[in-house]
C-alpha cells in the first residue's frame, strides 16, 4: 500500500466528524491513545455478531470458531514482533502486563531465578512511566530489594555514565521504555541490554510508544520481557501484550489463577498449564483479540518501516515551527537522532492546562499535565506540559494548525 495520511484518514470514522461548532478534528493525542479504523470496529463486532462464544472451553461449532479467531491473534501478534506463538500472552493492558511480571518476581519461590530478597536490585529508568515504576517500587518494598535509576539529563537524554555502578552484580531486574512517552526519546538499548546480560539480569521493555511506530523484532533486541498495548496501536482498549522468551515463561510463577490456566486440580492443590494459558485466568478478551489482529493487519499493510519515516517527517517538521516560536520551549531532545513523534512543551507564562483549552476550543486534541510520568517532570523542572504526539493519519496541515493554534493563543492570553 502506498503511504498518504489523506487516504489512510477515510479509514477512521471519528475524522469525518466536526467539533467545537464544526471544526475539523486536528487529533495530536495518539500518545494516550489511538484513533481506531473501520476495519478494526467491524473485527471486534463481528466477533460478538457471528463467532461469539467462550474459548477453548466447548465442543460446538461457534467454540471453535470463537477459538480460532483468538488463537490466530496470536499468530499475528508474535509474527508482528519476530516471536514464537507460546511466548505471547494476552493481559487487559500494559500496565496489567508489567504488574503480572512484578506480582509473579514477587511470588518465586526461594531457587527460583526470580526470587528476589535484600541486596538485590531492581534498575529504572528517570523517564519511566508510572506503570512501568510503581509496580517496581512496590516490588522493591515487598521484597527488600533496593531501587535505583539512571537519571536524565536536561537535553532529554539517559546518563550512562555511571552504567557499572548503577547495573551491578546484585542487579537482577532492569525495566525500561523503549520510548518516553513525555519527552519522545528513543533509549539506547544495547549497552543496558548488554551491561544487564552481562550480571545475569533481566531486561524487561515499555514498548507501548514504539511498537505501534516502528518495526520491533524482539530476538534482534535481544530483550527478555516486552509489552505493549493494543490501543496505542489502533487497536481497541482492554487488550495488552505481554511476551517472554519460553524458558523465561516456564520459570516465571503465575499472577492470576483460576480457569483455564490450570493443567490438573484436586481439593487441595493444583498444577499449572504451560505458557501462555498459565497466564491467562478466566475468559480472555476475545473480541478485544480479534480487533488487535485486525489492527496489526492493518498497521502491516500500510508498512511499519513507511510509519516510521512519515513520523520523523511530521516530527522534524514540527522541530522546525518550534523553533522559531518564542516563547515556546521544548522538553527533550530538539532533533529527531534518536527520537519519535511525541513532542513536550512550555509556552512562556500560559499553564499548559489553559493552552490545551484553548487549542481544544479550535478543535485541536493534545495532551496536557505531567503525562503520568511525576518524576521525569520535576527532573526537568517543568510541573507540567503540553503534549503534541504523531501517527499515521496525522498530516502536514495538522501541524500547521498546531503552530496557528499557539500563535492564536499567545495573543489571547496576552
Amino acid at each position: 500500500m502506498s503511504f498518504d495520511p489523506l487516504v489512510i484518514r477515510r479509514d477512521f470514522p471519528i475524522f469525518s466528524r466536526t467539533i467545537r461548532d464544526g471544526k475539523r478534528l486536528v487529533y495530536l493525542d495518539s500518545g494516550a491513545t489511538s484513533q481506531k479504523p473501520q476495519q478494526v470496529i467491524d473485527a471486534e463486532v463481528d466477533f460478538y455478531r457471528l463467532h461469539n462464544a467462550a474459548v477453548h472451553r466447548g465442543a460446538h461449532q461457534l467454540a471453535e470458531e470463537a477459538t480460532d479467531i483468538y488463537e490466530g491473534a496470536r499468530d499475528i501478534v508474535a509474527e508482528f514482533i519476530g516471536a514464537d506463538r507460546d511466548e505471547v500472552v494476552f493481559t487487559k493492558s500494559a500496565t496489567e502486563s508489567l504488574n503480572l511480571i512484578a506480582y509473579a518476581m514477587g511470588n518465586a519461590p526461594l531457587g527460583n531465578r526470580f526470587h528476589l530478597s535484600p541486596g538485590d536490585g531492581i534498575v529504572v529508568t528517570e523517564m519511566e512511566h508510572h506503570a512501568n515504576l510503581i509496580p517496581w517500587q512496590q516490588l522493591a518494598a515487598r521484597t527488600g530489594a533496593a531501587l535505583s535509576w539512571f537519571e536524565v539529563n536536561q537535553d532529554g537524554r539517559l546518563d550512562l555514565s555511571n552504567i557499572e555502578s548503577i547495573i551491578t552484580e546484585n542487579t537482577k531486574v532492569v525495566s525500561l521504555t523503549h520510548q518516553s512517552n513525555v519527552l519522545g526519546t528513543i533509549n539506547p538499548l544495547k549497552e543496558i541490554i548488554n551491561r544487564a546480560h552481562q550480571v545475569g539480569a533481566v531486561v524487561i521493555l515499555d514498548a507501548c510508544q514504539s511498537v505501534p511506530h516502528m518495526k520491533i523484532d524482539v530476538k534482534e533486541l535481544d530483550i527478555d520481557f516486552l509489552v505493549f498495548s493494543g490501543h496505542k496501536a489502533v487497536g481497541p482498549t482492554g487488550i495488552g501484550v505481554f511476551w517472554g522468551r519460553a524458558e523465561l515463561l516456564e520459570a516465571l510463577p503465575p499472577f492470576l489463577t483460576g480457569g483455564s490456566m490450570i493443567e490438573n486440580v484436586t481439593m487441595t492443590g493444583a498444577t499449572w498449564a504451560p505458557a501462555p494459558r498459565k497466564f491467562e485466568a478466566g475468559v480472555p478478551n476475545m473480541a478485544q483479540a480479534a480487533g488487535l489482529a485486525a489492527a496489526i493487519h492493518y498497521l502491516q499493510e500500510i508498512g511499519m518501516d513507511s510509519i516510521h519515516a512519515h513520523e520523523l517527517k511530521l516530527t522534524q517538521y514540527l522541530l522546525d515551527k518550534f523553533a522559531d516560536l518564542a516563547p515556546l520551549k521544548i522538553v527533550g531532545p530538539k532533533t529527531i537522532e534518536a527520537r519519535g513523534g511525541s513532542i513536550s512543551f512550555t509556552f512562556g507564562d500560559i499553564h499548559p492546562h489553559d493552552l490545551g483549552q484553548f487549542l481544544d476550543s479550535q478543535g485541536i486534541a493534545v495532551r496536557t499535565g505531567h503525562h503520568c510520568a511525576w518524576p521525569l517532570n520535576r527532573k526537568m523542572g517543568v510541573p507540567a506540559t503540553t503534549r503534541a504526539s504523531l501517527y499515521l493519519y496525522n498530516t502536514i496541515e495538522d501541524c500547521d494548525a498546531l503552530v496557528a493554534g499557539i500563535l492564536d493563543a499567545k495573543k489571547y492570553f496576552g
